[in-house]
């Protein structure tokens, strides 16, 4: 059986390691499990200036977190996806349009699973997306 190998992302992964007592990634083998990633600096502070700043942010935290246990957007095979949503009856067509762009951009042929769920509030004030990934690596070239 695989041990389980912890992972912090520099700077942020640090600071929610020493101040909220957690970790960014847990690698088991060839699975990989990260945290949920906002659109923050390294510092651990949010400072996009529009939701589609602060989406392309979490999926480049996303990609950073996976990089430090070994992996790549290639690599993921299933995507939970937390949004404050921006219209009544749904997390609105623009977390969903950005989101679908982003995924274009990253997986290109590869397609993961996806959940996207819409929240009240997450973690940060001002905080309007969080992404967690599960990849298994080397998964994506099939």
């Amino acid at each position: 059986m695989s041990k389980a190998e912890f992972f912090d992302t520099p700077g942020y992964g640090e600071i929610a390691r020493t101040r909220n007592h957690y970790r960014q990634a847990l690698r088991i083998g060839d699975r990989i499990e990260i945290s949920g990633q906002g659109g923050w600096d390294a510092n651990f502070t949010l400072s996009t200036a529009s939701l589609e700043d602060e989406i392309a942010k979490a999926c480049d935290n996303v990609e950073k977190t996976l990089a430090e246990a070994g992996a790549s957007w290639g690599d993921v095979v299933n995507v939970h996806s937390y949004h404050v949503p921006t219209a009544d009856d749904s997390i609105g067509g623009q977390h969903m349009s950005v989101m679908v762009d982003q995924f274009r951009k990253r997986f290109g042929e590869s397609l993961p699973l996806w959940t996207a769920v819409g929240v009240e509030a997450l973690a940060l004030p001002g905080q309007h997306v969080e992404i967690e990934v599960v990849a298994i690596v080397e998964s994506g070239s099939k």
